[in-house]
Order: structure tokens, then sequence, then C-alpha cells
């Protein structure tokens, strides 16, 4: 349980201000009270009475920030539930690079039909979506096996919003990094 204290002010303050002495008036209210100090104001007094205690009646509204999980879609609204590999390349100056996703039998074909198409590639987190459109797919026999779908970044903040979109994937989806 919280408790507030509340310490009170010598009774002089509780009067109106004209008719506490030693004040200065409010036509007067920066002049100096002593001809040759720089103070400005009116000197308080405490008083040596025990302070009030009071008890927090009320929970202070709290704001609870819900972080929500990073996520990939091909079809807007259908979570793919299939964990893709990842392949990056970086330019040697840092400029640019490229991100291959690879979905081997994703779970957007057991149900396209009833969804919809796809219409893109969307990366999706607390900050908000990054896009691309270069999505593929591969057939076998007819039948598709595997999604591919390339993000490009051309600035160094594309490169560092997409590394922190696959941080807070790999953290969701138990992802690791691992250089060749």
């Amino acid at each position: 349980m919280a408790t507030l204290r509340c310490v009170s002010l010598s009774s002089h303050l509780s009067r109106p201000r004209h008719l506490v002495s030693g004040m200065a008036s409010p036509h007067h209210r920066f002049a100096s009270p002593k001809p040759h100090s720089s103070f400005a104001g009116t000197s308080l007094r405490l008083s040596t009475e025990r302070p009030h205690a009071y008890t927090k009646t009320r929970a202070a509204p709290s704001i609870t920030k819900v972080q929500m999980v990073a996520k990939i879609q091909f079809i807007q609204g259908t979570d793919e539930q299939t964990i893709p590999d990842v392949k990056l390349t970086k330019s040697r100056d840092g400029t640019n690079g490229v991100a291959i996703f690879t979905f081997d039998e994703p779970s957007l074909f057991d149900s396209s039909g009833e969804l919809g198409d796809i219409t893109g590639f969307y990366m999706i987190d607390d900050e908000g979506v990054i896009q691309s459109v270069d999505v593929s797919a591969k057939f076998v026999n007819g039948k598709p096996s595997t999604i591919e779908a390339k993000h490009v970044m051309r600035t160094p903040r594309d490169w560092d919003r997409f590394m922190r979109f696959m941080e807070r994937y790999s953290q969701a989806n138990g992802l690791q990094f691992v250089k060749k």
C-alpha cells in the first residue's frame, strides 16, 4: 500500500495575499523585499507539526505495451506457418543488400484457393510492415512446392530495419544466424 505525505506550511500562507505582512503586492511581484538582496520571492517557513499521512485510494492508470509477434504473410491477414530458409547478401560498402526467403511446402498452398491470391510478401512486426512484390513459386509435377520471396534493401536504414525484423522473427520462431 502506498502512503503519501503532506507537509503543511506556516499558517500565514493560507491567508489572502493582501493580509500577509512583508509580502510584495501583486503589482510589485518582482520587487526585492530587501534593497541589497538578489532574492525576489517571499520566504517560507515550515511548521513543526507532524505531517499528515494519506492512503492512496485509487490505482494510477498505467499503459501496457503489448508486443506483436513478428510474422510473415503472403495474403494479408493470413500468417504463414512454414519457417523459411533465409539467405542474406550485403554489398562490400554496406549500402545495399538482398534477403532471399525460401519456403518449402508452405502452409499457404493448403488453403490458397479459399483465402485468395498471393498479393505480395509482408513482414509484419511492432514497427510496421516491410513489403515486397518479388514473389515466385516453383512447381514440381504440376503442383506448387516452393515459394521464393526476395527483399531488396537499398540503404543502410533499410538494412537496419530488416535486421530488427529478423531479430524479432528469429526469437519468435527459434531461428539462428549461421555465417557461411
